[in-house]
């Protein structure tokens, strides 16, 4: 856990017997090649399921690669490297040895969720869709990848390190876009059912159900339902997550298909607590939230009795729940109106409610909203002592609820050597964020951990709000590409702009929260002009060159509504004295790959000029803090990854990559205090990252190795506390039985992480800009998650 004092600037040791790895594993492939490449199908012309292992299969870099065309950067994971995962892991885990990913778990088993960077971007500056539906948070932009689908049913991964694709249904993605694709029902009927038990009481149960090709040969059905659990790694507490996927599709010929999927999660997790670097100085590695509730004050009639709140690490860990539930409803029609003409309409719906954050608050009696003043004067007897003089532990905690319906349609016409790419896309999010509070029984209980029943009222009768936001966040696109194929198909040129329009209808009800007792309304509305340009060059049939230049952009989130910095009240009238302008970024690629039998690899430079980030500054012309656009921060760096079809039963997937990022201004912070960051390196942006995966398998077995390097990197913009450099190694193991008269496919697996006990961190945020005081600003504090430690489960599974 010591912290370093400088930056290395040369290329690390571990970095170097990666990149010597990556060396071996072309030649060992120049000696030998004795198998042959196989399609992603199975023997029903299905796309692979990650539920099942493939032990035999000879895909490139064993499904953490596959060989793209696209006039841009682009990596894609397939199902037969989610098959070899712990069946619990989340999105993120997925990508982790991607590199141009920078992404972290909050445990090993991902039901806890986790970070992610792309290229310095944060998560929340990356666009992530499942199935084309955006599943971005339309308030913040945020992603919570431990929600949305079952591993087991997802058929594959991408992510598009430069720019989003051009019909990709993004407002808020200036730093490129990740997708999920879930997979079709089997065309054969089957009963699916895997077993996964590991430590710290982890079980997952996953049962899948499909029909088969019903009566016609044209539609099929599956439904799956699964239910994980497990204990926190440190302290007390766990994650119950129970998910329910089903899906359809109907091919009416090869040209016209109906598919659609509903996707629901239910999720009640406790936090996992993270903490700066003087707590676990003080602590230990293994500090967490307070296995004992301290108690409400005895009742003291007439005098104030208050109870004793702990520090925030001190939190009740049976207060720190968060749960969650979310359902994503989309279909996705496909229609030839023409010999040359496709129209491809995907309708959707996004629902949520849940919690954020801890719900241990301790609130005083006579602080509740009077409506008619604006002000928190109003008393209510929270412990029924017969007086309003105490302050007394509630559970109180920010909810979420988002209705979110949208469309996505697009028509492709075929024009000689031209391809022509013409759509529109429109959504209108509704987003509530209200904070109702409720009591808290004797043992520390919250009545409701939904804060939905039993909530405490103020004596007009309206309930408690630490805050009450309403936002409308009407958002369209209209795009269009033009895809030219030159020179007998040696030169495919790409040529597409979009057009994203959001308007934000923000409406503040008078709550509890800081300066927030006035009704209010705020409308801003966001456009930008995008354009895309990208060529391909297919030098031969092995080899081929690309490049991609792209600009992209992201509204303001939707907090910088709210009075507590961005906003001021004259007049009982908002202005915003700070106009927050969205985001941009310039992303260009430059990239080579080979497609050989035996080889793929792809080698990408890239450039991005980032413009008017938005983070907290101060205004001097408002002379006051508030979230704002405080300058310019560019990015160049270099990827490569290559991977291997089998050579005598081994397989291989490499990666490094390099970043080097720079601040381009200082940060303006007070009217008297500037925080020294221009040519500093941008927070979460690890100069260097390589991964490394290097399988044996036969027809029945294999093992395989992960190792995974992130350097170090920055946790706060100044540059003044660095976060040190870690290596992950982990061991994945599967043997498939012989199958019997009542069961297909009986396969197990162990899956161990951290296999060396490594212990790391990774800050809990993007935005913290300085460590250390500088003249009249204060210092700041960075919170960190830390690694979990050694973990290991086992999967049974098959078909019956």
């Amino acid at each position: 856990m010591k912290q370093l004092n400088k930056s290395s600037t040369a290329v690390p040791s571990r970095v170097k017997m990666l990149v010597i790895a990556c060396q071996l594993t072309c030649l060992g492939m120049s000696t030998a090649y004795a198998q042959s490449q196989t399609q992603e199908k199975t023997e029903n012309n299905d796309p692979i399921s990650s539920a099942q292992v493939t032990i035999t299969g000879k895909k490139v870099g064993m499904g953490l690669m596959v060989q793209e065309n696209t006039p841009k950067a682009r990596s894609t994971i397939t199902a037969e490297e989610l098959a070899k995962q712990r069946p619990t892991g989340n999105a993120y885990e997925a990508l982790e040895l991607m590199p141009a990913v920078n992404s972290y778990n909050h445990d090993a088993t991902g039901l806890f969720g986790g970070g992610l960077t792309l290229r310095g971007f944060n998560s929340d500056q990356i666009g992530a869709t499942i199935n084309g539906v955006p599943v971005n948070d339309s308030g913040s932009f945020a992603v919570y990848p431990q929600e949305y689908v079952d591993q087991e049913n997802t058929c594959s991964q991408f992510v598009t390190q430069g720019s989003t694709d051009v019909d990709s249904p993004q407002i808020g993605a200036t730093g490129g876009n990740f997708g999920i694709i879930t997979c079709d029902p089997s065309k054969t009927k089957r009963i699916r059912v895997a077993q996964t038990l590991g430590q710290l009481n982890l079980s997952k149960t996953y049962v899948r159900y499909d029909t088969g090709l019903l009566e016609g040969g044209r539609t099929r059905f599956f439904i799956s339902a699964s239910h994980a659990q497990s204990d926190k790694w440190k302290g007390k507490g766990g994650a119950n997550r129970d998910h329910i996927d089903m899906g359809f599709r109907t091919d009416f010929d090869k040209f016209n298909s109906i598919s659609g999927t509903v996707l629901y999660n239910r999720a009640i997790n406790q936090n996992i607590s993270s903490f700066s670097l003087v707590d676990l100085e003080k602590f230990g590695y293994n500090y967490d939230f307070s296995q004992t509730f301290v108690g409400h004050a005895p009742a003291s009639p007439g005098k104030a009795g208050n109870d004793t709140n702990s520090a925030f690490g001190d939190a009740y860990y049976q207060l720190t729940k968060n749960p969650f539930e979310n359902a994503i409803a989309s279909v996705t029609a496909k229609m030839r109106i023409g010999e040359n003409t496709d129209i491809k309409v995907i309708p959707y719906f996004w629902y949520g409610y849940g919690t954020g954050g801890n719900q241990q608050k301790l609130q005083a009696e006579n602080a509740f909203l009077n409506k008619a003043t604006g002000r928190n004067t109003a008393t209510v007897d929270l412990n029924g002592d017969g007086d309003t003089l105490d302050r007394v532990i509630v559970a109180n905690s920010s909810v979420t609820r988002t209705s979110r319906p949208g469309v996505t349609a697009s028509v492709t016409h075929t024009i000689g050597d031209h391809q022509v790419l013409a759509g529109f896309w429109f959504e209108r999010a509704t987003h509530e964020q209200f904070g109702p509070m409720v009591l808290v029984d004797a043992n520390g209980n919250a009545n409701d951990i939904w804060l939905k029943e039993g909530r405490v009222l103020r004596p007009d009768g309206t309930p408690y709000q630490s805050r009450d936001w309403t936002t409308i966040s009407t958002s369209n696109q209209i795009f269009l590409q033009d895809t030219m194929s030159l020179m007998n198909d040696k030169l495919t040129i790409n040529a597409g702009v979009r057009a994203p329009t959001m308007k934000r209808d923000f409406t503040n009800k008078a709550n509890e929260g800081s300066n927030s007792g006035t009704d209010y309304n705020i409308e801003k509305t966001y456009r930008e002009i995008l354009p895309q340009l990208g060529a391909r060059y297919q030098i031969d049939n092995n080899n081929q060159l690309f490049f991609s230049l792209a600009r992209n952009m992201k509204a303001p989130p939707n907090f910088v509504y709210s009075t507590t910095n961005n906003v001021v009240l004259v007049n009982g009238k908002p202005t915003m004295p700070v106009d927050v302008q969205a985001e941009t970024s310039t992303n260009i690629d430059v990239g080579y790959r080979l497609q050989s039998d035996k080889l793929t690899a792809q080698a990408t430079a890239y450039s991005v000029d980032f413009k008017d980030r938005q983070a907290t500054a101060y205004d001097p012309v408002a002379n006051m803090s508030s979230l704002t656009s405080v300058g310019k921060v560019k990015t160049h760096g270099f990827e490569v990854e290559l991977g291997n079809t089998p050579v005598n039963g081994f397989s291989f997937y490499g990666s490094i990559g390099y970043a080097k990022s720079e601040i381009k201004d200082d940060i303006l912070i007070s009217k008297t205090a500037t925080l020294p960051t221009k040519g500093k390196q941008m927070t979460l942006t690890p100069e260097w990252k390589a991964g490394l995966s290097a399988m044996y398998e036969t027809g029945a077995f294999y093992a395989r190795l992960k190792v995974k390097y992130t350097g170090e990197q920055w946790a706060t913009m100044t540059n003044d506390e660095l976060v040190p450099s870690y290596t992950l190694l982990g061991l994945d193991f599967g043997y498939q039985f012989p199958n019997t008269s009542w069961i297909k496919k009986p396969t197990l697996r162990l899956n161990i992480s951290n296999l060396t006990n490594e212990k790391y961190r990774n800050p809990s945020s993007f935005n913290v800009t300085n460590a250390k005081a500088y003249g009249t600003a204060g210092a700041r504090t960075v919170f960190y998650y830390m690694g979990s430690p050694r973990f290991a489960s086992v999967t049974l599974s098959g078909d019956f």
